[in-house]
């Protein structure tokens, strides 16, 4: 999203929900580079043969995973604030892996805006509640509380 707005436009859209993020491939050279660079290669994530016989049937995606790409996701809904110097990961309250998310699949994440707090004099935290939906699949991949902070 390349969109500004204002401080104060944001403000009136607390507790609404922002949108919903594009739709994003999570597929097997996804997952094994995310194993490669974690160094977490459990069989149900890199091994494709072992893991038709595994739990899932298939191979899955790690759970931080796809919590990392709520940074990705983040950009197509998380409007730029006028006059933002810069926007960083702040933390997570809660997360919940609560589905697998298989390869070759696609999720994508719907983003309300909980609240927001002044921290100190320009910075702004920013509390998301967000969903991570598997295409096709009713109960969520992820359910996050992400705290965001914003210097203006």
């Amino acid at each position: 999203m390349n969109k500004s707005i204002s401080l104060s436009q944001l403000k009136e859209l607390e507790g609404d929900n922002l949108g919903t993020s594009d739709w994003l491939l999570v597929d097997q050279n996804l997952i094994d580079n995310f194993a490669e660079t974690t160094q977490d290669q459990q069989f149900i994530h890199v091994d494709v043969e072992a893991s038709k016989n595994g739990p899932f049937g298939q191979t899955i995606a790690h759970g931080f995973l796809t919590l990392s790409l709520l940074s990705r996701m983040a950009k197509d809904v998380i409007p730029n604030i006028e006059g933002q110097l810069s926007a960083i990961n702040y933390g997570m309250n809660t997360v919940r892996f609560i589905s697998p998310v298989l390869s070759n699949s696609r999720i994508r994440s719907n983003f309300v805006l909980k609240n927001i707090l002044e921290k100190k004099s320009g910075f702004y935290q920013l509390t998301f509640d967000i969903n991570i939906e598997v295409e096709g699949k009713k109960k969520p991949a992820v359910i996050v509380e992400w705290l965001y902070l914003v210097a203006i």
